[in-house]
């Protein structure tokens, strides 16, 4: 049996290789793009795409001759008004050669429904979110649900000042983790960054300072669910085991041991939360890329560099990470991961100064 699986294993080996060397001939068209990915994309993000008006539908005010241009998807609201819209292109396309038209087609949805809807474009294989009244484009894993993008349209006005707001000294009262949330506060809304990387000595209480940056977050309604990642159960247990005694509030879950349950926050393991990710319930993903508004990575020095990266390219959040040691490798590099210049994270505390 050992020579057979041998065998077996050498055998596709071979065939992997060969196949590597094929090149991906296949050249899409706009509507087959559509048909075998897009629409499968939305669907498990919850879109029937049952109605007229989801595919198709005519706007005015283009600047062409006509005047008149037909967007490939709009994704509606309850209200009637656009929540979304898709501009799709060919496989063998660059999707970005759609971001202008597409800008031009929210143009005439604003004009006519009142609201701006948040734009993607795609070619099938990538797909870019473009919320243009606060971020610029980035690559995403998929579409978001309605209730997502409702919460995304509805924070452009309720979303309040994260400088202004208290942070809960009953949760981190050190100075330097109240400092630690300040400038994570400050990237986030004046630089409008997406990451960032808190380097903490061990002891210091970074758990607590991430819960006492959860609840201003979410008291400032610029979260609503977080996911909080750590390498080991005996860390997650810790964790749930905080947040219960800190921010009972958040309904926290241990994703490892509860994982039909429901909350605002949930603690897993990696390699737990690669398998959610691959769930599918009805044809619908539990959690799909716009699920969590907030990914903390605890101890971001390990694990992340390679299959778990996945995780943080799946999910279209803010990120933040923890840790006392970050590296500063070529292979594994902690402040690559968060866009951040060698050796400068977002703010650091070492163990003299504690």
């Amino acid at each position: 049996m050992d020579e057979e699986l041998k065998r077996l294993r050498a055998e596709v080996a071979k065939a992997k290789e060969a196949s590597a060397l094929q090149p991906d001939t296949h050249d899409y068209s706009e509507a087959e793009t559509r048909d075998y990915f897009i629409d499968l994309l939305l669907k498990e993000a919850g879109w029937a795409l049952d109605k007229d008006q989801d595919r198709e539908f005519e706007v005015s005010g283009m600047p062409n001759e006509s005047g008149v241009g037909f967007v490939d998807y709009v994704l509606w609201g309850d209200d009637g008004k656009p929540l979304a819209l898709v501009e799709a292109k060919r496989t063998t396309r660059d999707p970005q050669v759609g971001q202008q038209q597409a800008k031009l087609y929210a143009d005439c949805l604003e004009k006519q429904f009142g609201q701006r809807p948040v734009i993607f474009y795609s070619n099938g294989y990538e797909n870019w979110i473009w919320d243009d009244s606060r971020y610029p484009p980035r690559q995403v894993q998929g579409f978001y649900k309605k209730s997502e993008l409702e919460l995304l349209i509805q924070r452009r006005s309720s979303r309040r000042s994260l400088s202004e707001a208290k942070i809960n000294s009953k949760i981190a009262d050190r100075y330097y983790q109240t400092r630690a949330i300040r400038r994570i506060g400050e990237s986030f809304e004046h630089d409008n960054d997406r990451k960032a990387l808190v380097v903490m000595a061990t002891g210091a209480g970074k758990t607590r300072t991430v819960i006492a940056l959860c609840d201003l977050l979410m008291r400032c309604n610029w979260v609503k669910r977080v996911l909080f990642l750590a390498d080991r159960v005996a860390l997650v247990n810790q964790a749930v085991n905080a947040f219960k005694r800190h921010l009972p509030d958040s309904a926290p879950v241990n994703l490892v041991t509860e994982k039909d349950t429901d909350g605002r926050v949930f603690v897993s393991t990696y390699p737990t939360m690669m398998k959610q990710i691959e769930e599918m319930n009805n044809g619908q993903r539990r959690f799909g890329s716009g699920h969590f508004d907030l990914v903390i990575i605890d101890e971001a020095h390990r694990s992340v560099f390679k299959k778990y990266k996945a995780i943080f390219n799946y999910f279209d959040s803010f990120l933040v990470g923890l840790t006392a040691t970050p590296k500063n490798e070529i292979e594994r590099n902690t402040y690559s991961l968060f866009d951040l210049e060698p050796g400068v994270p977002t703010d650091a505390t070492s163990s003299k100064k504690l």
